[in-house]
Protein backbone atom coordinates (compact mmCIF):
# COMPACT_ATOMS: atom_id res chain seq x y z
CA UNK A 1 0.00 0.00 0.00
CA UNK A 2 1.79 3.53 -0.99
CA UNK A 3 0.75 6.54 1.62
CA UNK A 4 0.77 9.62 1.21
CA UNK A 5 0.62 12.44 3.10
CA UNK A 6 -1.06 15.90 3.47
CA UNK A 7 0.47 19.39 4.65
CA UNK A 8 0.74 18.55 8.02
CA UNK A 9 3.16 15.80 7.60
CA UNK A 10 4.62 17.24 4.29
CA UNK A 11 7.58 18.95 6.17
CA UNK A 12 8.00 16.70 8.72
CA UNK A 13 11.67 15.29 9.45
CA UNK A 14 12.32 11.50 8.33
CA UNK A 15 13.56 11.06 12.00
CA UNK A 16 11.27 10.99 14.97
CA UNK A 17 10.38 13.90 16.85
CA UNK A 18 11.23 13.90 20.32
CA UNK A 19 7.85 14.00 21.20
CA UNK A 20 7.70 10.49 19.43
CA UNK A 21 10.60 9.40 20.64
CA UNK A 22 9.66 10.11 24.35
CA UNK A 23 6.42 8.18 23.65
CA UNK A 24 8.15 5.17 22.40
CA UNK A 25 9.83 4.85 25.42
CA UNK A 26 6.84 5.62 28.32
CA UNK A 27 5.00 2.90 26.03
CA UNK A 28 7.58 0.60 26.86
CA UNK A 29 7.68 1.18 30.54
CA UNK A 30 4.31 0.92 30.76
CA UNK A 31 4.25 -2.66 28.71
CA UNK A 32 7.51 -3.56 31.17
CA UNK A 33 4.91 -2.56 34.16
CA UNK A 34 2.24 -4.36 33.00
CA UNK A 35 4.28 -7.55 32.52
CA UNK A 36 5.98 -7.46 35.94
CA UNK A 37 2.15 -7.04 37.43
CA UNK A 38 0.71 -9.85 35.17
CA UNK A 39 -1.42 -7.21 33.16
CA UNK A 40 -1.75 -7.11 29.39
CA UNK A 41 -0.16 -3.59 28.15
CA UNK A 42 -3.21 -2.56 26.56
CA UNK A 43 -4.97 -2.86 29.89
CA UNK A 44 -3.37 0.51 30.71
CA UNK A 45 -4.07 4.15 29.10
CA UNK A 46 -1.55 6.38 28.83
CA UNK A 47 -2.65 9.56 29.51
CA UNK A 48 -0.25 12.24 27.94
CA UNK A 49 -0.51 15.55 30.03
CA UNK A 50 -0.24 18.87 27.49
CA UNK A 51 -1.16 21.48 29.74
CA UNK A 52 0.81 24.55 28.62
CA UNK A 53 2.33 22.81 26.06
CA UNK A 54 1.05 24.19 22.07
CA UNK A 55 -0.77 22.90 19.57
CA UNK A 56 1.59 21.94 17.81
CA UNK A 57 3.05 19.54 20.24
CA UNK A 58 0.00 18.00 20.69
CA UNK A 59 -0.04 17.55 16.88
CA UNK A 60 3.41 15.65 16.82
CA UNK A 61 2.11 13.47 19.48
CA UNK A 62 -0.88 12.41 17.73
CA UNK A 63 1.13 11.80 14.73
CA UNK A 64 3.06 9.23 16.75
CA UNK A 65 -0.37 7.77 17.53
CA UNK A 66 -1.12 8.98 20.81
CA UNK A 67 -4.99 9.74 21.15
CA UNK A 68 -5.82 10.50 24.83
CA UNK A 69 -4.74 13.82 26.07
CA UNK A 70 -5.13 15.19 29.73
CA UNK A 71 -5.67 19.00 30.28
CA UNK A 72 -5.93 20.71 33.79
CA UNK A 73 -7.20 23.86 32.10
CA UNK A 74 -10.94 23.73 30.53
CA UNK A 75 -9.73 27.40 28.23
CA UNK A 76 -6.79 26.38 27.20
CA UNK A 77 -8.08 22.87 26.33
CA UNK A 78 -11.11 24.56 24.13
CA UNK A 79 -9.02 26.51 22.52
CA UNK A 80 -6.62 23.48 21.80
CA UNK A 81 -8.69 20.39 20.92
CA UNK A 82 -11.82 21.25 19.40
CA UNK A 83 -10.12 21.82 15.75
CA UNK A 84 -8.05 18.63 15.81
CA UNK A 85 -10.89 16.20 16.43
CA UNK A 86 -12.24 16.52 12.61
CA UNK A 87 -8.98 15.13 11.75
CA UNK A 88 -7.96 12.94 14.67
CA UNK A 89 -11.62 11.05 15.56
CA UNK A 90 -9.99 9.24 17.52
CA UNK A 91 -8.56 12.10 19.68
CA UNK A 92 -9.84 11.85 23.23
CA UNK A 93 -9.77 14.71 26.05
CA UNK A 94 -9.52 14.41 29.71
CA UNK A 95 -10.10 17.35 32.11
CA UNK A 96 -8.10 16.48 34.78
CA UNK A 97 -7.38 19.43 36.79
CA UNK A 98 -9.60 21.24 39.62
CA UNK A 99 -12.88 22.48 38.23
CA UNK A 100 -14.13 25.44 39.04
CA UNK A 101 -18.14 25.57 38.46
CA UNK A 102 -18.20 28.11 35.92
CA UNK A 103 -16.12 26.42 33.70
CA UNK A 104 -18.29 23.22 34.03
CA UNK A 105 -20.35 23.68 31.02
CA UNK A 106 -17.69 24.01 28.68
CA UNK A 107 -15.80 21.32 30.17
CA UNK A 108 -19.29 19.08 29.32
CA UNK A 109 -19.40 20.17 25.77
CA UNK A 110 -15.71 19.30 25.46
CA UNK A 111 -14.24 16.78 27.42
CA UNK A 112 -14.63 13.02 26.53
CA UNK A 113 -13.94 12.14 30.34
CA UNK A 114 -13.71 14.44 33.67
CA UNK A 115 -11.59 12.94 36.21
CA UNK A 116 -11.65 15.75 39.03
CA UNK A 117 -15.32 15.28 39.85
CA UNK A 118 -14.48 16.09 44.29
CA UNK A 119 -17.29 17.90 45.51
CA UNK A 120 -21.04 17.75 45.74
CA UNK A 121 -21.43 21.42 44.48
CA UNK A 122 -18.93 20.42 41.14
CA UNK A 123 -21.96 17.84 41.37
CA UNK A 124 -24.58 20.14 41.20
CA UNK A 125 -22.78 22.24 38.16
CA UNK A 126 -22.52 18.69 36.26
CA UNK A 127 -25.99 18.01 36.30
CA UNK A 128 -26.87 21.24 35.27
CA UNK A 129 -24.69 21.85 32.90
CA UNK A 130 -25.18 18.12 31.01
CA UNK A 131 -29.24 19.12 30.69
CA UNK A 132 -28.06 21.92 29.04
CA UNK A 133 -25.99 20.23 26.83
CA UNK A 134 -27.32 17.27 25.96
CA UNK A 135 -24.40 15.12 27.24
CA UNK A 136 -22.45 14.05 30.04
CA UNK A 137 -18.76 12.75 29.73
CA UNK A 138 -17.60 9.87 31.39
CA UNK A 139 -16.81 11.12 35.40
CA UNK A 140 -13.93 10.02 37.69
CA UNK A 141 -14.31 10.82 41.66
CA UNK A 142 -11.20 12.56 43.12
CA UNK A 143 -10.35 11.12 46.31
CA UNK A 144 -8.04 13.25 48.09
CA UNK A 145 -5.70 10.03 49.73
CA UNK A 146 -3.45 12.23 51.51
CA UNK A 147 -6.42 14.69 53.12
CA UNK A 148 -4.26 17.27 52.46
CA UNK A 149 -5.77 21.16 52.45
CA UNK A 150 -4.46 22.48 49.44
CA UNK A 151 -5.02 19.76 47.05
CA UNK A 152 -8.43 19.25 45.29
CA UNK A 153 -10.24 15.78 46.16
CA UNK A 154 -13.35 14.34 48.67
CA UNK A 155 -11.52 13.93 51.55
CA UNK A 156 -11.26 9.86 52.83
CA UNK A 157 -14.03 10.10 55.31
CA UNK A 158 -15.85 11.36 53.08
CA UNK A 159 -15.07 9.15 49.99
CA UNK A 160 -17.40 6.14 50.57
CA UNK A 161 -20.77 8.32 50.82
CA UNK A 162 -19.90 10.66 47.82
CA UNK A 163 -19.01 7.86 45.95
CA UNK A 164 -22.31 6.11 46.37
CA UNK A 165 -24.31 9.45 46.03
CA UNK A 166 -22.52 10.34 42.22
CA UNK A 167 -23.21 6.83 41.29
CA UNK A 168 -26.77 7.34 42.35
CA UNK A 169 -27.19 10.56 40.35
CA UNK A 170 -24.60 9.97 37.51
CA UNK A 171 -25.47 5.99 37.00
CA UNK A 172 -22.85 4.42 34.77
CA UNK A 173 -21.31 7.60 33.76
CA UNK A 174 -19.14 7.65 36.98
CA UNK A 175 -16.48 5.18 35.78
CA UNK A 176 -13.67 5.06 38.91
CA UNK A 177 -11.38 7.01 40.64
CA UNK A 178 -8.29 9.02 40.63
CA UNK A 179 -5.89 10.54 43.12
CA UNK A 180 -2.47 12.69 43.66
CA UNK A 181 -0.58 11.55 46.19
CA UNK A 182 1.40 14.07 48.15
CA UNK A 183 4.60 15.02 46.54
CA UNK A 184 6.77 14.08 49.88
CA UNK A 185 5.03 10.74 50.15
CA UNK A 186 5.47 6.89 49.13
CA UNK A 187 2.74 7.06 46.85
CA UNK A 188 1.93 3.08 46.78
CA UNK A 189 -0.32 2.88 49.87
CA UNK A 190 -2.40 5.73 48.22
CA UNK A 191 -1.95 3.71 45.44
CA UNK A 192 -3.31 0.96 47.20
CA UNK A 193 -6.14 2.41 49.31
CA UNK A 194 -7.60 4.19 45.70
CA UNK A 195 -7.98 0.44 44.43
CA UNK A 196 -9.09 -0.83 47.01
CA UNK A 197 -12.04 1.66 47.45
CA UNK A 198 -13.00 0.88 43.65
CA UNK A 199 -13.04 -2.83 44.37
CA UNK A 200 -15.79 -1.90 46.92
CA UNK A 201 -17.52 0.24 44.77
CA UNK A 202 -17.56 -1.78 42.11
CA UNK A 203 -15.47 0.48 39.58
CA UNK A 204 -13.11 -0.36 37.10
CA UNK A 205 -11.10 2.94 36.42
CA UNK A 206 -8.12 3.88 38.61
CA UNK A 207 -6.62 6.90 37.15
CA UNK A 208 -3.44 7.25 39.33
CA UNK A 209 0.83 7.69 38.81
CA UNK A 210 2.16 10.42 36.74
CA UNK A 211 5.57 10.54 35.50
CA UNK A 212 7.49 9.68 38.94
CA UNK A 213 5.18 7.00 39.54
CA UNK A 214 3.15 5.63 36.72
CA UNK A 215 4.87 1.88 37.03
CA UNK A 216 4.22 1.60 40.97
CA UNK A 217 0.75 2.65 40.11
CA UNK A 218 0.44 -0.13 37.08
CA UNK A 219 1.29 -2.24 39.78
CA UNK A 220 -1.29 -1.22 42.33
CA UNK A 221 -3.32 -1.75 39.23
CA UNK A 222 -4.02 1.92 37.49
CA UNK A 223 -5.75 2.01 34.58
CA UNK A 224 -4.93 5.34 33.18
CA UNK A 225 -1.72 6.88 33.80
CA UNK A 226 -1.05 10.51 33.53
CA UNK A 227 2.12 11.33 32.05
CA UNK A 228 3.48 14.83 31.30
CA UNK A 229 6.62 16.23 31.76
CA UNK A 230 8.30 12.90 30.52
CA UNK A 231 7.04 13.32 27.27
CA UNK A 232 6.77 16.87 26.31
CA UNK A 233 9.81 18.25 28.38
CA UNK A 234 9.29 20.85 31.36
CA UNK A 235 6.53 22.67 30.90
CA UNK A 236 6.46 26.55 30.19
CA UNK A 237 5.51 29.22 32.71
CA UNK A 238 2.24 29.96 30.99
CA UNK A 239 -0.21 29.53 28.68
CA UNK A 240 0.72 28.86 24.90
CA UNK A 241 -0.89 31.15 22.20
CA UNK A 242 0.52 29.69 19.16
CA UNK A 243 -2.51 27.58 17.21
CA UNK A 244 -1.55 26.53 13.94
CA UNK A 245 -3.28 26.88 10.80
CA UNK A 246 -5.87 24.43 10.41
CA UNK A 247 -4.64 23.05 7.04
CA UNK A 248 -1.65 22.09 8.86
CA UNK A 249 -4.03 19.93 11.69
CA UNK A 250 -5.10 16.87 9.62
CA UNK A 251 -3.85 13.36 9.51
CA UNK A 252 -2.23 11.50 7.21
CA UNK A 253 -4.03 10.37 4.40
CA UNK A 254 -3.65 6.45 3.88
Amino acid sequence: MTTTFSAATADTPSCPSPIATALAGIRERIAAAAHRAHRAPDTVTLVAVSKFHPQSSVLEALQAGQAVFGENRVQEAAEKFPPLRDAWPALRLHIIGGLQTNKVLEAVRIADMIESLDRPSLADALARAADRAGRLPDLLVQVNTGDESQKSGIPRVQADSFITSCRQRFGDAVRGLMCIPPADADPVPHFRYLADLARAHDLKLLSMGMSADFEAAITAGATHVRVGSAIFGHRPASPPNSAIPPARLAAPES
